[in-house]
């Protein structure tokens, strides 16, 4: 699996992933720090004009991550993707976050087992009641490096 920085391009399979619009999955991008794993089973000589690059298919990416940094906490805004995907990508905010002494947060909707499973591999432990989101209830997961 490898894990690089979401495109533009990527809008099409992000929205596919996160069942939504694909211009929010494109302000997403500009907007956060995104990235998306994929297999990593395509040729790094491959021309770039048949490359993922070219454009996105939903079959191509395993899973994404967004999160953006305040004060003292990055924020884990979007993760979704396969378990496997889940917790590599959000070993990316981790690994920012403790470059930067900061702890990580993220809020995980009670169907989204995957991400609770890798939040917890990862040493993240639950912190109580998240806000309701489409009225789905959450749970507020929290890591600090530092502890």
């Amino acid at each position: 699996m490898k894990v690089r920085d979401a495109l533009e391009a990527d809008a099409d399979a992000l929205a596919a992933i996160a069942d939504s619009p694909t211009d929010v999955m494109r302000n997403l991008v500009h907007d956060r720090t995104v990235r998306v794993a994929e297999d990593g089973t395509r040729d790094p000589n491959a021309d770039v004009s048949k490359s993922q690059y070219g454009g996105s298919d939903p079959e191509d990416l395993l899973g994404f991550v967004s999160f953006d940094a305040r004060e003292d906490t990055v924020h884990v805004t979007q993760l979704d993707g396969t378990p496997e995907a889940c917790k590599r990508l959000l070993a990316e905010p981790v690994r920012f976050a403790e470059r930067e002494s900061m702890a990580v947060e993220v809020l995980i909707a009670s169907d989204a087992e995957p991400v609770e499973d890798a939040a917890e591999e990862l040493g993240f432990e639950k912190r109580g009641r998240g806000p309701q989101f489409d009225g789905a209830s959450t749970t507020r997961f929290r890591l600090d490096p530092a502890s």
